[in-house]
């Protein structure tokens, strides 16, 4: 495709703004380490940047009017609009382009649509067949499309809960294990909300400039049992560790939890579960020490993501989310992941739990005493050697 004269100034402008932006991200990020709040701020600054370039980059993408004829309005979707892009071995096969399809279409169709249930269907049908084909390229279809599709609807509830629910002071938890005072975070929440909101309103508008189908019946509480639906599907299959790296990097999603409905929180909180249980098998069979680290960096990510909310979502409305059972397999999970931490890890960890369970006056579950105990003797012996 040519560049005509006229579009290249935008062109050459748009290119040395993103310069300056990755310059700029490159900075932030080697200063976010160590400050919590400029990680905050580097994720609202990118946020809003892309959302920006994403907006002013639809104007130069629309067709321009021809003469209507009946290519024009063809019933036939394009390649491009009726499958997202998917990378992998076999992501770019048919079965994977209408699996991508299938699962795109259960995200958009209302849940009262009687249609619903057959897309739904057809997708865990072809899920399920290619598991148990056993062929490594039907597995890996699976694996790229449902990672995708999990990845897409976990970035779609956040945004739905932002839109829809109210966030306080309350809400936030305190966040006792953060470097960022309450009154700070819970302004960064609510400016989060607003650039959030605002790219919904511009991604439904250029949405309808398309000519793209509309989301109204999508509800949060859809999301969210899909969310679940997805988790428990790349687990059946074998790639729930996958989830597990991905779930553990939904912080904002784990904070915002707190202002959701119960039925939301109820859904998230076996998300949760599942993959807190699938966390378990993270390094196991590795030996390269770098792959250790990585995958006891993603234990610490999740703990510091999820366990607030199992201290304070846990009860349900008209039956408890969990058994009594469930409820002990992971407390005892919970227990042998924190021991897996370094002192200084157990502490922000253990820290975090003692804030979120004494200010939830509802639940006392995890109870992670025993945990706590052994941790402050474990620290008492280690100052005494030195």
């Amino acid at each position: 495709m040519e560049t005509s004269p006229a579009t290249k100034p935008p062109l050459l402008l748009r290119n040395l703004v993103t310069s300056v932006v990755i310059f700029a991200d490159e900075s932030l990020l080697n200063l976010s380490d160590k400050y919590k709040l400029l990680e905050t701020f580097r994720c609202i600054f990118l946020s809003c940047f892309f959302f920006f370039l994403r907006f002013f980059s639809s104007f130069s993408l629309l067709p321009i009017p021809v003469k209507p004829n009946s290519e024009n309005f063809a019933l036939k979707p394009s390649r491009n609009d009726r499958v997202p892009l998917c990378y992998g071995g076999g992501g770019d096969s048919s079965i994977a382009r209408a699996l991508s399809q299938l699962l795109s279409t259960v995200n958009d169709v209302p849940v009262s649509s009687r249609k619903y249930q057959l897309v739904r269907s057809l997708a865990e049908s072809i899920i399920d067949e290619n598991h148990r084909e056993g062929v490594p390229v039907l597995r890996e279809v699976n694996r790229t499309v449902l990672l995708a599709a999990f990845s897409r609807t976990l970035s779609q509830l956040e945004t739905a809960v932002l839109e829809r629910e109210p966030v306080t002071s309350e809400d936030s938890g305190g966040s006792a294990s953060r470097d960022v005072p309450v009154q700070v975070e819970y302004m960064l929440i609510r400016v989060l909300k607003a650039v959030r909101s605002v790219g919904a309103i511009g991604w439904r508008w250029s949405r309808r400039v398309r000519g793209e189908p509309s989301r109204c019946g999508v509800t949060v509480e859809k999301l969210a049992a899909e969310l679940l639906w997805l988790a428990q599907k790349l687990t059946a299959c074998g790639y729930g560790e996958d989830a597990v790296r991905r779930w553990a990097t939904a912080s904002n999603l784990g904070l915002l939890a707190f202002s959701a409905e119960p039925r939301v929180q109820g859904s998230l909180v076996k998300v949760a579960v599942l993959l807190f249980k699938e966390a378990t098998n993270l390094g196991i069979d590795e030996t390269e020490e770098t792959k250790i680290e990585e995958d006891v960096e993603t234990k610490l990510k999740l703990m510091e993501s999820w366990l607030p909310l199992l201290c304070r979502g846990s009860n349900g409305t008209d039956a408890p989310i969990l058994s009594l059972g469930e409820r002990d397999e992971l407390q005892r999970i919970l227990e042998e992941t924190v021991e897996e931490f370094e002192e200084d890890e157990q502490e922000k960890v253990l820290s975090l739990w003692l804030h979120h369970f004494t200010r939830c006056p509802s639940s006392d579950w995890p109870n992670l005493h025993a945990c706590y105990a052994r941790w402050c003797t474990a620290s008492r012996k280690q100052l005494l050697l030195q």
